[in-house]
């Protein structure tokens, strides 16, 4: 057999070298499917997690805002003019518009985080392919006896 007879369309390859190929190929795809997906999955990840971080802010700023305009109240009720509850009020207040302000980015947050539709269409791209795919026959042109031993079967 010459350089020429094995060619490279791989004509004269055994079936165990086909299978291998095959293999080989159909691992790669799917290691690049996967790969595809974590990235894509990897930033909706980091969007949730600055959403939520921006949510507990929020919380944790309201929180921390229901005693000092419970104190200001109370001495804006005590005094009835401008003095120390006009402060607490004003910090209270202070508190309470930030944690609007992080509820609010942590909204806009949570509306960017979408599914992986990139990984989706790529596999379902590629099961369409694969559904699709038959076994080409090709023609048998040198009929050697280690030929002859092989049976195709046709699907």
């Amino acid at each position: 057999m010459s350089a020429a007879d094995d060619g490279a369309n791989g004509v004269n390859r055994t079936l165990g070298q086909l299978v291998a190929t095959a293999t080989t190929e159909l691992s790669a795809l799917v290691h690049d499917e996967i790969a595809l997906a974590k990235a894509e999955l990897r930033q909706d990840v980091k969007r949730v997690g600055i959403g939520g971080g921006a949510i507990a802010a929020a919380g944790t700023l309201a929180l921390f805002s229901l005693p000092v305009l419970s104190f200001a109240a109370a001495y804006g009720i005590h005094n009835l003019g401008l003095g120390l509850a006009w402060s607490f009020l004003i910090v209270g207040g202070a508190f309470l518009l930030i944690a609007a302000l992080l509820g609010l980015l942590a909204v806009a947050k949570f509306k960017k985080v979408s599914k992986p539709e990139k990984s989706i269409a790529s596999a379902k791209q590629t099961a369409a392919v694969l559904g699709t795919v038959k076994p080409h026959p090709r023609p048998l042109t040198d009929t050697s006896p280690a030929d002859a031993s092989v049976t195709r079967s046709t699907v």
